[in-house]
Order: structure tokens, then sequence, then C-alpha cells
């Protein structure tokens, strides 16, 4: 099975990503608008970088893209770094590499889940991955797309092609 996710750029307050399996839709994703790339683009970038199992890979794996997924250490560990790579586009994506991590630490603490292994080329190669799609998402007018695939192997078992 070959997995795609299309977003779709809004002219409102939001934005869609469309999960194509061999080439149709089969769900729709609402990406509220946050003044950077979607939520679930920072997701894509960091699964990419990292080849790990978070939202993104495991909807290419096959299961349904909804939020009511079981819950998985690996994936909960993407999603606290996904939340950490927001706030710092949020603020001029400029944090340094160390309190990155340090507020990592502190997330993964907070939320009782482990940390994935990160150091600072690893912010380094995350944030190069998202300023990249950041600067293809900025270059597309309302109503285009940009799809994504993942084109290495990420997480458990192999990504789709």
């Amino acid at each position: 099975m070959t997995t795609a996710f299309r977003f779709i750029k809004g002219s409102g307050k939001e934005d869609r990503l469309e999960v194509l399996r061999d080439g149709a839709v089969t769900d729709t994703l609402v990406c509220p608008k946050q003044r950077i790339i979607p939520h679930d683009m920072v997701h894509f970038a960091v699964e990419d970088a990292l080849h790990r199992r978070g939202f993104l890979t495991r909807v290419a794996h096959g299961e349904a893209a909804d939020f009511r997924m079981d819950a998985d250490a690996e994936s909960e560990g993407v999603e606290r770094l996904v939340e950490v790579f927001q706030g710092d586009g949020w603020s001029g994506g400029t944090t340094p590499s160390d309190a990155m991590i340090d507020l990592y630490r502190v997330t993964c603490d907070a939320r009782s889940c482990p940390m994935l292994p990160v150091d600072a080329d690893t912010i380094l190669a995350i944030r190069d991955h998202i300023a990249d799609l950041t600067a293809q998402w900025d270059a597309i007018p309302v109503g285009d797309s940009l799809t994504l695939t993942f084109a290495q192997r990420v997480g458990t078992g192999s990504a789709p092609e």
C-alpha cells in the first residue's frame, strides 16, 4: 500500500490534510492555521528526520487517521518533540539546541513518557527539514497542495513506497 499526505492550503482559518492510500483519499483532517506549517507537517518533519514512529507513520502503516490511537511510548515521545518544535516555530525558530532538549525533557517528564534520543545534531536536522517544508508551503498559493511521502524506513516496519 502506498500512502501519501496531501496538505491543502486553505483561505480561512484552516488548512486540510488528506491521507491518500493507493491514490484514493481515505481520511481528511482539519489543520487549524497556526502561523507556521500545519501541526501534522511538523509531525512529518520530525518522523522523517528521526525515522521514528509517530502519528503519520502509524497512519502510513494502516492505522486510521484519528485521535483515538492506542498509546505507544515512541509515538508519545514523537508528539512531545513535535510540540517543542511548534513552540520553537512560534517564537521564530531560533531556540538554542540545548534549550530545546531541556524543554523536551521537561515536557516528557510532565507527561511521563520516555524521551527519544536527541542531541544538537538531531535538533538541527529537524529544524532544517522544517525550514525546507516551510519554504515549500509558503510558496504554495491558497487552494494548492503539497504532497509528502516517507522515502525511507520510519519506525517499526518499512515505510510506504
